[in-house]
């Protein structure tokens, strides 16, 4: 009986050492909450993961209720320009502002689906609202120290016949732009090209015809120190480009472009 009791304590020992030893098993993994609530496997990073993007969708929706606002001068990157402007609209009086908000939502929605972070310069669309003045709009992404900024807007030609989209970079100054001139361009391409890859045609009453333009007059680019664009998805006043602007599929064409163009930049 001593001997027994003996042995089964040296087996225990033994076993308790070389558990020691041995690495460790598969340890269980919870199915449910203690509350019975099923537990969800936490979502692989996506291929954004890490990466902050600033949108700017433009002008806000009551600008024009707010003239005196808008029209204060601001700093522009060496000069000074007015806060704002009320933006345009589709002959069936649906405004850019709106357009550009929802464009932007959409984006920001994809983009976050794939993992990034994102910012925006307004995150309401309303008429008792004025600005932000491109000063803010500018520096938006400096301080968050974001991968990109992209401010999105509808042109309001009145040309005949004049339609299609264009990307807006910022030239080379000196003491202002210098430094992000060369990677906003790389940035202009890709995003042309996403834009363009959906189906989408160049501007054809603008900077040549190739949708590719450079600007060294705007204070939403001059005041960038991360990779910037404006894009003018369309002209707002083109029968073809409105029905786009108008629809929530033609917006969800601008934002897959969109976001072709940002991934591609970002590699």
């Amino acid at each position: 009986m001593w001997t027994r009791t003996l042995a089964a304590s040296a087996l225990v020992v033994v076993c308790s050492v070389a558990g020691a030893l041995l690495p460790a098993g598969p340890a269980e993994v919870p199915t449910t909450t203690p509350s019975g609530t099923p537990v969800q496997p936490a979502a692989a990073p996506g291929p954004l993961a890490g990466r902050l993007i600033v949108i700017d969708p433009g002008h806000q929706l009551g600008n024009h209720n707010y003239p005196r606002k808008i029209s204060r001068l601001v700093p522009a990157g060496g000069f000074k320009k007015p806060c704002n402007t009320t933006g345009t609209a589709t002959r069936g009086g649906y405004p850019e502002a709106t357009m550009a908000f929802q464009v932007a939502r959409a984006l920001r929605t994809r983009l976050e689906g794939l993992g990034a972070e994102v910012r925006m310069t307004r995150y309401r669309n309303r008429q008792d609202l004025w600005g932000p003045c491109v000063d803010v709009r500018g520096r938006a992404g400096n301080r968050a120290h974001a991968d990109l900024k992209i401010s999105i807007h509808g042109d309001g030609s009145t040309a005949s016949g004049a339609r299609g989209f264009h990307v807006i970079r910022p030239t080379s100054r000196k003491g202002w732009t210098d430094d992000i001139a060369r990677s906003s361009r790389h940035l202009a391409l890709d995003v042309r090209a996403g834009l363009h890859a959906r189906g989408i045609p160049y501007a054809n009453y603008i900077a040549g015809g190739d949708g590719l333009d450079a600007r060294g007059d705007l204070g939403t680019l001059n005041l960038s120190d991360v990779p910037t664009v404006m894009v003018e998805l369309g002209n707002m006043r083109a029968a073809v480009d409105a029905r786009r602007m108008t629809t929530r599929s033609g917006r969800a064409t601008y934002a897959a472009g969109l976001v072709r163009g940002i991934r591609s930049f970002l590699g």
